[in-house]
């Protein structure tokens, strides 16, 4: 966890503070309803939901034209998950639940325009839930919320340029200024606005990374020499076995089950480690397969272990004990020491470790058996063919980078890593957050990146490193940082520690969000706050050259192109680039030399300076027109390990012991079913049994009886940290089948249970998969509708 210091949340203007619209969901209760958990993902009901959320909301002809043209080469690029297309063949239907939602929601034909924020006050807005604000349709105007007022009010786009170029302008540094970038942002809107915040003068591009797979990076940087995952798609469906942890692919990733369906069907052993049980590890009915909507499906699930939260190194140090002995008991036959000798460094360390490591504390703290371990380890001492797929049930730990370097560790004494059917595979949840960290979007770039950038726009970028999302929160909070700026996301949403996050917001001169629908981060602003709506991906981008293509990268660092087919939402819409370069050009002025207006005419220029600027983009332009588009290079994939050393390093980090005092839980937010991210498309968590309802604490059925509760009682929850509670109410006891001593809620609702500075160590990405809780009864219960 993180020791810097910071700040008591003390308001620096206590009148503004408490007359500001609500910073949280509202606490009240819509009305739940119980079933058993799934024991099958997709099937007949994914298809029907989609069906009925794409018609819904966008008609049958324009839906059904969005989802032929999703995924699809030279088509739409999914905006949900970063789940890598087929690299040859793609169905007619190249899409899942998750991404039809995706579509709908962004294609909605509702609108919600300047008549809508003249009968709506910012504090009636914060009222409604977030659904309900994601209901209301698509922006169509800038609007703009002035000192003192509660309505927002249209502006037209040349005054908001100049409106937040003079507030730019006007700070005593760059540094003042912070701009956040969300991972749905394409290559070449990322690109041009890191290059305009550099010649700004800041590094400060904190993003969605800091707060995901900021771990990853951090620990594959150190153990492979590269922050990406090193398998692809082909290596997926022809591996032996697949280790599924920290991840439920049947929520945030549905298409990932078509390819564990393919490996599964070739003959690969699945183990999933998960504290929850979940439909997408059991069994899987492909809903383009006649024979699996009538059948059964297929069985995907070899082995389940139920590690407890937070016990995850625990068990990955227990896996490779296990394999030690067995190398023991046959030498030869489980390490890969001419593997080790020629590519690895630091096994001594890393064997003894494993020598050293008691099996009593290993299976306490992990909560799996040893007998359980060993069948894990037994699966993966028979092949160097497997890989490990993670999400963020591994990233938002204290020792999250700890965590991701022990699968390494187990990959490396296998020699499972570099060859086809293995390797490492971080699953990245947002359709372009890759592709963002690639293009420059990083608070600490490398001095090779800024080199490169001065080298091929004849400037100096900034060298001091900026702020992350965390740091952010707490300049904004300590009146450092004065202007934020958003390109995409709902940024008071997806961060932790909500009323601390809404108060340093408050503390902004000017907020700006660049967005596409109504969220909460637009009711909880600084002095004076713009709205900007742009083009979704779905969406025609016609430029002075003609339609325009961008491209993403996805999970496993394919580049290929996206291109909106379908009419915008509004005639007033720019296209993020169009925004980002208008910004600059108002900011930065007439006489800065970058060719901003040729860049927003013609997308081909941008990716000619991507290419001169970033390694790995020779022949863009024309390589991503490729069907499929093109792979970057990958060294660790291809056998060379780019760290320091040219070697794969093995890490030790010392266990740490969890003991929780009387009463105490441990909590992870999860997302529902019907969410992506901070949106939510509904109010049902389907394959877990909940329904209509999101202010619910999953509870272990011991735990409940423990405290007096039971099944349905309303609840408050407190977190514990440096000696400050927080506190959400109102939430619903759900007895779930979760380890004892272990509790689970949905974010954003319980954002504000997770303190900003409880961070990985040397990631610091807030751990909202590790927060340590008590549960009482409500002080002021509301009856509910909760069945059995």
């Amino acid at each position: 966890m993180s020791n810097k210091p910071h700040s008591p949340t003390i308001p620096l203007d206590p009148a503004r503070e408490s007359s500001a619209p609500r910073a949280v969901p509202p606490e009240t209760f819509t009305g739940l309803e119980i079933s058993e958990p799934h024991t099958t993902a997709a099937g007949i009901p994914a298809v029907v939901n989609s069906m009925d959320h794409v018609f819904r909301q966008m008609g049958l002809l324009r839906g059904a034209r969005a989802l032929t043209l999703l995924n699809q080469s030279g088509g739409i690029d999914c905006m949900s998950c970063a789940w890598p297309d087929p690299d040859s063949h793609r169905s007619s239907a190249e899409f899942c639940e998750n991404g039809a939602k995706a579509v709908a929601w962004e294609g909605d034909t509702r609108k919600c325009g300047p008549e809508f924020f003249r009968a709506w006050s910012i504090s009636a807005l914060a009222e409604q839930s977030d659904y309900w604000h994601g209901q209301q349709g698509r922006l169509t105007q800038p609007m703009i919320l002035r000192p003192g007022t509660q309505h927002y009010a249209p502006i037209e786009w040349d005054a908001a340029f100049e409106l937040i170029a003079a507030h730019l302008n006007a700070l005593a540094t760059p540094d003042e200024a912070i701009f956040y970038t969300s991972g749905r942002t394409s290559n070449e809107a990322a690109f041009l606005y890191q290059l305009f915040v550099r010649q700004f003068g800041t590094n400060n591009l904190p993003d969605c990374s800091n707060m995901c797979h900021e771990s990853s990076g951090v620990a594959l940087g150190e153990s492979i020499g590269l922050g990406k995952g090193t398998v692809t798609l082909d290596d997926i469906h022809d591996t032996d076995v697949l280790v599924i942890i920290g991840q439920n692919p049947g929520t945030n990733h549905p298409r990932m089950l078509t390819s564990l369906q393919v490996a599964k069907e070739r003959g690969a052993k699945i183990i999933a480690i998960n504290p929850l049980p979940e439909a997408g590890f059991i069994r899987f009915k492909h809903p383009q397969r006649v024979g699996d909507l009538l059948g059964s499906g297929t069985a995907l699930m070899d082995l389940f272990l139920q590690v407890k939260i937070g016990g995850d190194e625990a068990l990955l140090k227990g896996i490779g004990k296990a394999l030690l002995e067995r190398e023991a008991s046959a030498p030869g036959s489980v390490v890969d020491r001419g593997f080790i000798a020629e590519q690895t460094a630091g096994w001594d360390a890393y064997e003894a470790s494993l020598r050293d490591a008691d099996w009593g504390t290993l299976v306490d703290q992990s909560g799996v058996s040893e007998s359980e371990i060993r069948q894990a380890a037994e699966l993966l001492a028979g092949t160097s063919r497997f890989i490990t797929c993670w999400a963020m049930g591994l990233t938002q730990h204290p020792n999250s980078v700890a965590i991701i370097q022990e699968i390494a560790n187990i990959h490396l004494m296998r020699g499972a890593i570099g060859k086809p059917g293995a390797g490492l595979c971080p699953v990245r949840g947002h359709s372009n957050v890759q592709g963002d960290r690639t293009m420059g979007i990083y608070e600490k770039p490398s001095e090779q990146f800024l080199n490169r950038l001065a080298a091929s726009f004849d400037f100096q970028p900034p060298r001091a490193p900026g702020f992350d999302t965390v740091e952010a929160i707490q300049a904004m909070h300590d009146g450092k940082g004065k202007v934020f700026f958003a390109l995409g996301g709902n940024f008071l949403s997806a961060t932790p520690d909500t009323e601390f996050t809404a108060a340093a917001l408050r503390r902004c001169q000017l907020t700006v969000h660049v967005s596409t629908k109504l969220n909460r981060s637009h009711l909880v602003t600084g002095e004076t706050a713009l709205i900007l709506p742009c083009l979704g991906r779905t969406e025609i981008d016609d430029q002075a050259s003609g339609p325009q293509l961008v491209t993403c990268e996805n999970s496993m660092g394919v580049v290929q192109t996206s291109q909106g087919r379908l009419s915008p939402a509004s005639g007033y819409l720019l296209s993020e680039i169009a925004i980002v370069c208008r910004l600059a050009r108002a900011t930065l002025g007439a006489t800065n030399p970058v060719d901003w207006e040729g860049f927003t005419d013609n997308y081909d220029r941008i990716r000619d300076a991507i290419e001169r600027t970033i390694p790995g983009f020779d022949r863009y332009n024309e390589r991503v027109r490729h069907k499929g588009g093109f792979y970057l290079p990958n060294g660790p994939r291809e056998g060379r390990f780019t760290t320091v050393s040219g070697k794969a390093q093995f890490t030790t980090h010392e266990l740490p012991i969890r003991r929780l005092n009387p009463g105490e839980l441990v909590m992870m937010t999860i997302r529902t079913h019907d969410q992506f991210n901070t949106t939510i498309y509904g109010l049902d968590d389907r394959y877990r049994g909940i329904h209509n309802e999101r202010r619910v604490i999953l509870m272990h059925a011991d735990d409940i009886a423990e405290r007096g509760l039971s099944a349905g009682t309303v609840v408050d929850i407190h977190s514990h940290f440096d000696g400050v509670r927080r506190t959400a109410i109102r939430l619903i006891v759900v007895p779930y089948a979760i380890p004892r001593g272990n509790v689970a809620t949905y974010f954003p609702e319980t954002n504000v249970l997770v303190p900003l500075h409880s961070t990985a160590k040397r990631s610091n990405t807030p751990t909202s998969k590790f927060v340590i809780v008590t549960v009482e009864p409500s002080a002021n219960p509301v009856p509910t509708t909760a069945n059995d």
